[in-house]
């Protein structure tokens, strides 16, 4: 069992700075690149350039990077099929897209090759959780951090934990993590604190997110989820200004419709036609992302259809795809939405032939 440290018993080492971490990160990339493309690359780089571009998809919300790592690893399953490394490669980034059983199968076919259970097990649980089987994930994640206690295992933990709500918890373990943190790297603290921010904010504790995200953001300023949902606090809090400029920003940079689609609903809540410009663009890159890949689309995009876009109709049968993916309690919750909404409008056009 994990040891309780002290809240406030937490000393950080020096961290590198955001900006230039980000910058370090693309010239990995960088550097990486040119053996992989004229065929010189061993798997392990092959595997290690796919992680570092899933990576910068993540922070600075491109979506790009996420098709771009998971064509690398489907190229890299071709090559090199009798190497499990390549096959876990190609299971995280089929779970990045929600290809849940697609990433499991690929995982087992991992092990099939020799990869032991506790190298597969983090992305094994990782899977289950996104999946809304959360008593596997936590046999695996508790399992993992009793039998090493890494920032890297109890951090998962806290994941799981401030996910589940488990709030006591999650804080703290989140202190222990940080506790044992030894790395320069401001990514996995920031994505740490990113964590615990949906969890404060899913359990309506709005100061309290708002913290843990401007957190993540001070640890790496490009880190775009967090600014996004930073922004959708402060909106919240009645920060509107802030949050238009935060949105704004992120809109223009990201191909990630979601900052477009935030922007869209606060502009429209604050009376400003202009959010009709920022729904046309957000509409028209979700069916295009929907149309390519459903399963991990389906839920951002009926989250718009049913807020900016104002179309519960083509939010239902998303959410009910949303549902046959994942069973946690957020799918249940955006079906339940449309499901109302669509009796709502079903009602209203009843009235009105009366």
């Amino acid at each position: 069992m994990i040891a309780a440290t002290n809240m406030n018993d937490v000393t950080e080492l020096p961290l590198t700075d955001g900006t230039i971490a980000l910058l370090n990160l693309r010239a990995q990339i960088e550097g990486l690149e040119p053996d992989v493309r004229l065929g010189h690359a061993t798997v392990e780089s092959r595997v290690s350039l796919i992680d570092l571009i899933t990576l910068r998809g993540l922070i600075i919300g491109h979506i790009a990077d996420y098709q771009r790592a998971d064509e690398m690893a489907e190229q890299l399953v071709c090559d090199a099929a009798t190497d499990g490394t390549a096959f876990v490669a190609r299971a995280r980034t089929r779970a990045v897209f929600h290809r849940f059983t697609d990433a499991l199968n690929d995982i087992d076919r991992a092990e099939r090759l020799g990869l032991d259970a506790e190298t597969t097990s983090g992305d094994r649980a990782g899977i289950f959780q996104a999946l809304g089987r959360y008593d596997e994930a936590r046999a695996i994640r508790e399992e993992a951090a009793d039998r090493r206690d890494s920032f890297e295992n109890v951090a998962a933990l806290v994941g799981l934990y401030s996910e589940v709500g488990e709030i006591d918890a999650a804080e703290r373990l989140s202190a222990e993590s940080r506790r044992r943190y030894r790395g320069v790297s401001p990514f996995p603290l920031a994505l740490l604190d990113f964590q615990l921010g949906l969890m404060w904010m899913n359990k309506g504790r709005l100061d309290d997110a708002r913290t843990s995200f401007d957190a993540a953001r001070r640890r790496v300023p490009a880190y775009a989820p967090a600014q996004g949902h930073l922004a959708e606090v402060e909106a919240e809090l009645g920060q509107t200004e802030s949050a238009l400029a935060r949105l704004y920003s992120l809109a223009v940079s990201s191909d990630d419709p979601d900052y477009a689609a935030q922007l869209a609903r606060i502009l429209r809540d604050a009376g400003c036609s202009q959010f009709r410009h920022w729904c046309r663009l957000a509409a028209a890159r979700y069916d295009e992302l929907v149309a390519r890949h459903a399963e991990a689309f389906a839920d951002h995009a009926a989250e718009f259809w049913l807020s900016a876009g104002a179309n519960p109709d083509k939010a239902l049968p998303l959410a009910r795809m949303n549902i046959e993916i994942r069973k946690t309690p957020r799918a249940y919750d955006l079906l339940a939405r449309a499901v109302a909404a669509n009796e709502v409008v079903g009602a209203k056009v009843m009235k009105s032939h009366e």
